[in-house]
């Protein structure tokens, strides 16, 4: 079979009431409505469910019979507590692809349809929420950060505006974003989920997938409307997920280190007249997941001359078969989301994504590295690993957080 065939055994099968989206464009109301939902089936326009990886959790509940399968959300008083409003990245062609823009408040873009009996889900939720953590505490106990009762409270709360940002993938902008044929990226998806979607490769009219992955959370320090101002300064850490770091604490990468240090600097330009933004991407263990992350710790413990920084990315290689599964090409949607054309300070070593942030047209002034300081004996191998490898550093880095913290301001 010539796998640039696509089946179309099911087009006839559209309701008189199937909603076309025209996706990027610029009016919502010519967009259309994301319809995933499975309550009713026919008007359905997007292949697979609302949820992402939590669908199934569902499926458990509804066959125990513990979930109503013609449930429809009561959406009163679930709008975004902060308006992202529509940006001129929301009609660009090709600048977002991976998420709805206009999916945040349903009810504002998509009221008609909700009126008519369509059931529109939202895809993302803005609320408004106060982070505690040591480390922030610590910094105000060091003085390298003030408490001002606006961003930062004494007790080390930092006030953030959080959004939650659920995938939603249109296939011919993602064909074209990594330069492949959209029937190749359809027969292919098709296949390596285990033919977990046949209207991949049976639906051809139906442009939108809801991939069974985790959402994106984003981090507002400040005003979220300046992040579309490129005369306010902005700094950045966009931070791929590492539970044992970022959550529980483990000392062997630099993860929780650089997501917190990012945060501290995040509230600072906040509270210096700036905005801070720190995104969150579910890509555990360079996106190989734990299981493989955890049996390369061990072989990297275990051989000869214990953990070393010339074997570092080899090892990953020979238990996961790639050094980084990780791409970053969809990364610079969520920024796209909120009209970002300039970031003044960007915390990462990562090319990659430097690379992906710069192609997608935004400009990054300043790159930043994670102070000496802060890396956990254990992390020193990564640190020497990602050095060899290319990574950016920042040679002017000092040891003394106070001195980093001056330069900071100063600039």
């Amino acid at each position: 079979m010539d796998p640039h065939v696509v089946l179309t055994s099911h087009t006839a099968h559209k309701s008189g009431r199937f909603v076309e989206v025209k996706w990027g464009a610029e009016d919502p109301a010519e967009r259309g409505p994301v319809i995933g939902t499975i309550s009713d089936k026919a008007d359905r326009n997007a292949i697979g469910s609302h949820g992402g990886s939590y669908s199934i959790y569902r499926a458990l509940s509804i066959a125990q019979g513990v979930f109503p399968t013609d449930h429809r959300p009561d959406l009163t008083d679930t709008e975004p507590t902060t308006d992202i409003e529509p940006q001129p990245s929301w009609g660009r062609e090709g600048a977002i692809v991976s998420i709805d823009p206009w999916g945040a408040n349903v009810k504002r873009y998509f009221g008609d349809h909700l009126a008519a009996g369509y059931n529109v889900q939202p895809t993302i939720a803005v609320t408004q929420a106060h982070l505690q953590l040591p480390e922030i505490s610590e910094a105000i106990e060091a003085g390298r950060l003030e408490v001002d009762d606006v961003h930062v409270r004494a007790h080390g709360d930092v006030a953030v505006t959080k959004v939650a940002l659920d995938p939603v993938w249109h296939l011919p902008s993602m064909a074209a974003r990594f330069d492949i044929e959209e029937p190749d990226l359809r027969r292919v998806l098709y296949m390596e989920t285990g033919g977990m979607y046949p209207e991949l490769v049976t639906r051809p009219d139906l442009e939108i997938l809801l991939p069974p992955i985790g959402s994106t959370t984003a981090y507002v320090f400040g005003k979220p409307e300046d992040l579309a101002n490129p005369e306010v300064e902005l700094t950045l850490r966009v931070h791929d997920e590492c539970n044992g770091s970022d959550v529980f604490g483990s000392d062997i990468c630099t993860c929780r280190p650089y997501l917190t240090w990012a945060i501290e600097d995040a509230a600072r330009t906040a509270q210096r007249g700036g905005v801070g933004l720190v995104v969150y991407y579910r890509k555990e263990g360079r996106a190989l997941g734990e299981v493989t992350k955890f049996m390369v710790y061990n072989a990297r413990k275990r051989q000869d001359g214990g953990d070393m920084a010339s074997t570092y990315f080899e090892r990953t290689e020979c238990v996961a078969g790639v050094q980084d599964a990780r791409f970053q090409e969809l990364m610079p949607d969520v920024l796209h989301f909120f009209g970002i054309t300039k970031i003044h300070n960007l915390h990462s070593m990562s090319n990659m994504k430097y690379d992906a942030i710069v192609g997608s047209g935004i400009e990054v002034q300043n790159r930043l590295s994670l102070p000496a300081e802060l890396v956990p004996a254990d992390a020193q191998v990564e640190i020497e690993a990602k050095k060899a490898a290319g990574y950016f550093t920042d040679e002017d880095v000092s040891d003394d957080l106070d001195a980093v913290v001056g330069r900071a301001l100063d600039e």
